[in-house]
């Protein structure tokens, strides 16, 4: 068996040319979640991932094993609820209401503009069309939010950092001026 403990978020730095002809593995979510899984790969091999703990994949992100040879992983279609308002009785308002109670309940979501995706659940499926929302059942990759406290590396969709330096005030009076710190200066909270 092949291992794999190295994962570059989004394949970042990869010549096109070498995503392209990387095997592929097509995984869902709950394979995808967890630091460590088998997995065959496109051309057949047995994958054995061993990442840190509390790593997830995402859909795009690239293993590196331990030959040097890459491994794209798909996110596989599954099951998922698919969560829309319902134009005649709410408004886009009511997915932002749902987004709150769902995360009250620490129900993994994927949030987009005009929908919403969890994973199959009857009972959070009557609470939402109870509160006059559109819920289907249907197969799709899903790709649910990173936690606010965990790691940000794939939360959404990015492996940058969260260093957010303007150069500019955002004052207009005659006060001080505000005090900006080179990017090198700061920790990866800002």
């Amino acid at each position: 068996m092949l291992t794999a403990n190295k994962l570059m978020p989004q394949g970042r730095g990869l010549a096109p040319v070498l995503l392209k002809r990387a095997a592929t593995i097509e995984l869902d979510w709950d394979v995808r979640q967890k630091s460590r899984f088998d997995a065959t790969d496109s051309q057949g091999r047995q994958i054995g991932v061993f990442l840190p703990r509390g790593t997830a994949v995402r859909g795009g992100d690239v293993l590196v094993a331990e030959d040097g040879s890459l491994v794209r992983v798909i996110a596989a279609p599954q099951p998922v609820l698919r969560i829309t308002h319902c134009t005649a009785h709410g408004t886009p308002f009511d997915l932002t209401r749902a987004a709150y109670h769902l995360g009250n309940r620490h129900v993994p979501i994927e949030l987009k503009p005009d929908h919403l995706k969890i994973e199959p659940d009857h009972v959070l499926a009557d609470m939402l069309r109870s509160m006059h929302l559109i819920v289907v059942a249907v197969e799709e990759a899903f790709e649910p939010e990173g936690g606010a406290y965990g790691s940000h590396e794939h939360s959404h969709g990015g492996g940058h950092s969260h260093d957010h330096v303007h150069d500019h005030a955002h004052s207009h009076s005659k006060g001080p001026k505000p005090l900006v710190l080179a990017p090198e200066l700061l920790d990866d909270h800002g």
